[in-house]
């Protein structure tokens, strides 16, 4: 017995320097023009710390991809030319266009990339709005039904002209995914990455689960409720997040696209499931959506659950979560 004792002294000293290097790492970076936060345990902090960078490098390549702030990306290529004709796309791309495009089926046109047809003319740092007849002219081209993919081609097109997409009600989401995607990969247990409203999780923290904060929509420093999560993903959509007033209206970020214009039912909706692409789409859709009919699709998709606060704070929960909160 004695010799097994000196062993299991050694191996206890041995492991002494890992344990002791082993720590919470966590950094943020301004990236697709909100925080990115990425957040893990790893054994090796030299280790860890690079793969957050891979993780920030990733998210960084995909807003490269896909912004349409950037006159040179491959979406801003799109807009630019596919009224006139087939644009050849990524394959990435391709997939993250179709994919919106499904979940504008599922919707029934509540999430709509082509709201961007109208978006364009909103300005929310200046508080700038289109007019009457601009809103008349560019509304008819809001149609999720005008982008036509070429799968086997590799190609995107306009059927109408003034058409013009914007993927930022998807594609947070998707980097979120890329980045827990890129940990898990590299073996990662624990972990977070978030991109403003949009966050995965994988694993624990500190033995606990992860606590995602509802932020009250009306008071920036509030929390309306605290989620627990294990390898979930929680996205919130809400009007505060880019918005101005006029007479009393407030014009924000999410717009409907049957008007061009930003819904009022309600203030917030936060979507927990499996994945951040879908949680993110699924969050801009039941706020166009409205309380009951945006409940009533949540509820017929399987381990998908809301959180929805009225525009009288009041809030609504799925019916698994109801069941919990009773």
């Amino acid at each position: 017995m004695k010799p097994r004792k000196k062993i299991g002294v050694l191996l206890s000293l041995l492991l002494l320097p890992l344990m002791a290097s082993a720590e919470w790492l966590r950094e943020e970076a301004a990236i697709m023009g909100t925080v990115i936060n990425v957040e893990l345990w790893h054994e090796s902090p030299e280790r860890g710390r690079a793969l957050i960078q891979a993780v920030m490098n990733e998210i960084h390549r995909i807003d490269d991809l896909m912004s349409t702030y950037k006159p040179d990306s491959e979406l801003s290529r799109v807009n630019a030319t596919a009224a006139t004709g087939p644009v050849i796309i990524s394959n990435e791309l391709l997939t993250l266009i179709g994919e919106a495009l499904a979940f504008s089926d599922i919707t029934q046109g509540a999430f709509d990339i082509t709201y961007a047809s109208v978006g364009q003319y909103y300005d929310y740092r200046s508080g700038g709005k289109p007019d009457s007849h601009q809103l008349a002219m560019a509304v008819p081209a809001i149609s999720y039904h005008h982008v036509r993919l070429d799968r086997a081609g590799s190609s995107v097109r306009f059927l109408q002209s003034g058409v013009r997409i914007d993927l930022g009600g998807i594609a947070k989401g998707y980097a979120v995914d890329r980045g827990i995607a890129i940990l898990l990969a590299a073996g990662v247990r624990d972990a977070l990455v978030s991109a403003g409203g949009d966050t995965r999780v994988i694993g624990r923290r500190w033995d606990h689960p992860w606590n995602i904060g509802i932020r009250d929509p009306r008071n920036g420093e509030g929390i309306v409720s605290m989620i627990p999560l294990e390898d979930a993903a929680i996205s919130t959509s809400g009007d505060y997040e880019r918005f101005f007033e006029e007479d009393g209206v407030r014009y924000h970020h999410i717009l409907n696209p049957e008007t061009g214009q930003s819904p009022h039912e309600v203030r917030s909706t936060s979507i927990i499931g499996s994945n951040a692409t879908d949680t993110d789409a699924l969050s801009t859709s039941v706020f166009v959506m409205g309380v009951d009919k945006g409940l009533k699709l949540v509820n017929s998709l399987p381990d998908t659950e809301a959180i929805i606060i009225d525009n009288r704070g009041r809030m609504h929960y799925s019916d698994g979560l109801a069941r919990i909160a009773q």
